[in-house]
């Protein structure tokens, strides 16, 4: 079993209000204020969690470069009051830091889940068949 410090379990909590505020800044007409507050948080969480040096390690390497600058320009804009433009932004730069963990993610939900329409779903969406030949 893994052990989660105290310190994680505070960063657990940034993350978890980070995407609380996050959402209600959505659902609230892209609220900036609650926007910018939920990306501070969620990556305060994020660095408490996985430590400073590995989260600069994550967002820099060479491959998420691309999806990095999206994803940190996007949250600037959210800061600078352009809400709509910066979530947008934001988003496409987190399914390119992402995009690698998605075809896992879906897999881990699809050998989970016993509803045949939506397991077999998942499995397609995670490239992988359950066909026996």
């Amino acid at each position: 079993m893994i052990s989660i410090t105290q310190f994680q379990k505070v960063g657990v909590g940034f993350m978890g209000f980070g995407l609380f505020f996050l959402l209600f800044g959505v659902l609230l007409y892209f609220d900036s204020v609650l926007l910018a507050f939920g990306n501070i948080l969620f990556l305060a969480g994020l660095a408490v969690i996985i430590g400073l040096q590995r989260t600069f390690n994550f967002f820099f390497q060479r491959s998420k470069l691309r999806g990095s600058a999206f994803f940190l320009g996007g949250v600037a804009l959210v800061l600078l009051r352009w809400p709509i433009v910066g979530m947008v932004i934001e988003t496409y730069g987190f399914v390119q830091l992402f995009k690698t963990f998605f075809p896992v993610a879906f897999g881990f939900l699809g050998s989970l889940v016993n509803i045949p329409f939506l397991s077999s779903l998942l499995n397609k969406l995670a490239g992988s068949s359950s066909s026996m030949v």
